[in-house]
């Protein structure tokens, strides 16, 4: 790699030299328009056009075929008919070319012909050890001043600027490039994955992590290749930098009917866990593209939010009041200027002004007002930044404003965003604004969720950095458990030995015998003591309760009886098929909060763990949040506060607070459960009782279901498909990180 080339996919972004397959001069044609902006851009390389059909192309000397070329390109860009891609391929290929972008579509898109043709190209691909991206998707943009290339098809030519853009949608790009022209926001590197054959996003978002001239990464996906590696790649990416992204494509990952809370609830909320990956990574989700490029622009100004605690400056009412709104919906605070700073304040406005926060200082605020008003919020020790609104009056120019603004910013490091609500066309005073690192908005919620934005990542940087946790378990007992089960042919294990499966990994449940009559069941509760709970054992019922199968409650051995009498009543019309191993008496333990502690192995992410309050209504309610493991301690402590209900665990009402350190830890093992056994693929702990502070947690019920399909163990996430990327070492990838 030469001096001031950035790792990762040089090939693809920094070629010395490039072949564009079906250049063309027809116009509208993309063979024109990709061919024309290498051009029109300045690229710094050299360009070769191949088509047999023309002598040259944009004035450039044209190549019949790839063989004749003069010196071996780096990269080609492939826009030949979808048949003829494999081939080109092969030529390029053998002359020794590192990467190629295939921009024709006609692959795996359309069915049929196109799955066989993109596996054809793989297959190339692997052959000659080729970077691919695509195929069908739009190009590849990287403004560095060493290499001003855009080989794309855009229309629109995007200013040179520290955003990255990664996209799944080539139709979403060009306007993607459009709108960033008109809002004065530019990039350092674009493009679109396509189909994904070869290169995708988790590539991509390493590459661009890693290029000094990128300050934020935005990802516009449909689903990910990888989500474990997306994970992996992506903590790695904001350690150093945002990454913001927009999900679309909200549809369950399977279509298996689930057979535990767990399983249902995964399958039922695909999109949860598409947020709780995020988090896990630090990636900040927006929920619409206007969303995206409003936090965008604050972060490629470098702007740092050290706290979510904000000043409001305006010199009108409602403004502020939709601003403090949204500060409410982002997570920031609005803390009162001290005693200090209102009393200077004061010195400074009418007296009809409102000190407060929003600090609304009236409609006749004039430049120099807003100038010492902000200077002196921006000095209060608990503001972390500040939002200044203008609206228009007959005192106020724009201009005068923005050097206001920028005069009282001068003195301070903390950033400073600007909505200038309504005043006339402001076009210069914007772009000075901007030019001078101060975000402008029209409207104050867009300008709350920029630095909403901020502050998160803020958050997610400063955090506590916590490793996996390895707790010691009794493994061998587990994978005994796991073999009897195989052995009987059962993928649903019984609950004594979902039971036995927890308790090797340390998760503790009640005193419990299997009995068989009601002699048998009166004498083991005499044994552990009143009250009992009277449970079905068969391992065909999945849901006790469903069928009557549950009692709760018995406190003598009258009551004993009549339970055992109505349950084997119940079950035997409700469940009449169901293979009964008996009914087991177990402790009935009292008090404590019911949570819900599951896992799933998902296709894509592999292993994740659920949490949320338990009991029946868990899936009704579903107030459940979601991580992939293995969970890291932060990461089950953060589960266990972000769900709704947590309030209940904290003591509410004179309640003393749960053993929530007890609570993390059974998450920690469980999460460990999990990914040393592979064969599990959902399971459930419901209701696991969260007794008080220092008392630890029992688990009450378990549901454990094992993998039907193999006895092996399943890798820990699935591969993308049969289109895999080329084999062999990627280029760049034993590189060290530049920091």
């Amino acid at each position: 790699m030469t001096a001031g080339r950035s790792a990762g996919l040089e090939e693809v972004f920094e070629p010395r030299s490039i072949a564009v397959v079906g250049a063309s001069n027809r116009p509208d044609t993309v063979g024109q328009s990709l061919f024309r902006n290498i051009l029109q851009a300045g690229y710094k390389g050299v360009v070769y056009p191949v088509n047999p059909g023309w002598k040259s192309v944009s004035g450039v000397r044209c190549y019949a075929k790839v063989s004749d070329l003069p010196e071996v390109p780096d990269l080609g860009f492939v826009i030949v008919p979808a048949p003829a891609v494999a081939g080109v391929a092969e030529e390029l290929g053998k002359l020794g070319t590192k990467g190629i972008v295939v921009i024709s579509s006609g692959f795996r898109e359309v069915g049929g012909e196109g799955i066989a043709r993109e596996e054809a190209l793989v297959r190339v691909a692997s052959k000659y050890r080729m970077s691919v991206v695509g195929p069908n998707c739009f190009g590849v943009i990287n403004t560095s001043s060493e290499m001003s290339l855009n080989a794309t098809f855009s229309e629109s030519l995007p200013p040179k600027g520290n955003i990255a853009f990664v996209s799944q949608s080539g139709a979403l790009c060009a306007g993607i490039l459009r709108y960033g022209t008109s809002e004065r926001i530019g990039f350092s590197r674009f493009v679109s994955v396509g189909n994904r054959a070869g290169v995708d996003e988790n590539d991509i978002l390493r590459s661009v992590g890693r290029d000094p001239a990128t300050k934020v990464v935005l990802l516009y996906i449909e689903s990910l290749a990888d989500g474990r590696r997306f994970l992996e790649v992506a903590r790695e990416v904001t350690e150093q930098k945002p990454v913001l992204v927009i999900k679309s494509g909200r549809s369950a990952a399977g279509e298996r009917a689930a057979q535990s809370h767990t399983g249902s609830l995964a399958h039922s909320a695909q999109d949860r866990v598409f947020d709780a990956l995020f988090e896990q990574a630090g990636v900040l989700r927006a929920d619409t593209i206007g969303d995206l490029f409003r936090m965008a622009k604050i972060f490629s100004t470098g702007l740092k939010l050290e706290g979510p605690r904000l000043a409001i400056l305006t010199n009108s009412g409602g403004p502020g009041i939709v601003a403090a709104d949204a500060c409410a919906r982002g997570g920031l605070e609005l803390p009162l200027p001290p005693p200090i700073i209102a009393e200077g304040l004061r010195s400074i406005l009418s007296p009809s002004a409102s000190i407060g926060n929003p600090v609304d200082m009236t409609a006749d605020a004039r430049p120099e007002v807003y100038r010492e008003s902000l200077k002196l919020l921006l000095t209060a020790p608990d503001v972390n930044g500040a939002l200044v609104i203008a609206t228009p009056t007959g005192t106020l120019s724009g201009m005068e404003l923005a050097r206001a603004i920028l005069e009282a910013r001068s003195s301070t490091s903390k950033p400073v965003a600007a909505c200038l609500f309504g005043l006339s066309d402001l076009t210069q005073e914007v772009t000075f604004l901007e030019e001078h690192g101060v975000p402008t908005y029209t409207f104050p919620e867009e300008a709350i969720q920029g630095l909403s934005g901020l502050a998160r990542y803020n958050a997610w940087w400063t955090r506590p950095r916590t490793e996996v946790k390895t707790f010691e378990v009794d493994r061998a007992a587990a994978q005994r458990v796991i073999a009897r089960a195989r052995a009987a042919g059962a993928s649903v294990l019984p609950e004594y030995a979902a039971r036995a499966l927890l308790e090797a990994y340390g998760i503790r449940f009640p005193a419990v015998r299997r009995t068989r009559t009601v002699a048998e069941a009166v004498a083991a509760a005499n044994e552990i003591g009143y009250p009992v709970v009277l449970k079905i054992a068969s391992p065909d019922i999945s849901h006790k309760t469903d069928v009557g199968g549950v009692e709760l409650g018995i406190e003598t051995p009258a009551q004993l009886r009549a339970a055992f009498a109505r349950i084997e009543r119940s079950v035997a019309a409700k469940a009449p098929k169901a293979r009964i191993e008996g009914l087991e008496v177990e402790q009935q333990v009292l008090g404590g909060k019911e949570v819900l502690v599951g896992a799933q192995r998902d296709p894509a992410f592999g292993p994740m763990i659920v949490f949320g309050m338990g009991g029946i209504y868990v899936e009704v309610l579903k107030d459940v949040t979601f991580r992939l493991a293995p969970l890291r301690p932060l990461s089950a402590e953060h589960m266990v506060r972000s769900v709704r209900a947590f309030p209940l665990l904290t003591g509410v009402r004179g309640e003393a607070p749960s053993d929530l350190p007890a609570l993390y830890e059974a998450l920690l093992r469980i999460s460990q459960l999990v990914v040393e056994q592979p064969e599990i693929t959902e399971l459930d702990v419901n209701p696991l009782l969260v007794r008080g502070a220092g008392q630890s947690v029992v688990a009450v019920d378990a549901r454990v279901v094992l993998d039907p399909s193999s006895r092996s163990a399943p890798p820990a996430s699935a591969p993308r498909s049969a289109l895999r990327r080329p084999a062999g070492p990627r280029r760049g990838a034993a590189r060290p990180r530049r920091r």
